[in-house]
């Protein structure tokens, strides 16, 4: 293996410790729940579902499990205030 690419490899796996450096801006991802596959995106900071309780409510299951998966890589408006109640 190049030295160069071994270096990059060692690079990686100290940034991949340190979450804090990556905010992440947009998000496209597909959720597989228990009665469905929704579609969930973080765009502008704002989250979006395609199922029917974050249409009401602007907030659902989906979102907040991605909140608690994605954490401090997101920006402070895609962080909702259920994030710590689980």
């Amino acid at each position: 293996m190049q030295s160069s690419l071994i270096g990059k490899i060692e690079k990686a796996k100290r940034y991949a410790q340190e979450p804090g450096r990556v905010t992440i801006d947009s998000f496209v991802s597909t959720f597989r729940g228990e009665n469905d596959t929704h579609r969930v995106a973080l765009t502008e900071g704002r989250w979006h579902c395609t199922c029917d309780f974050f249409a009401e409510r602007a907030v659902c299951s989906h979102t907040m499990a991605m909140e608690k998966l994605l954490g401090i890589m997101l920006p402070k408006e895609a962080v909702s205030a259920t994030v710590g109640l689980f």
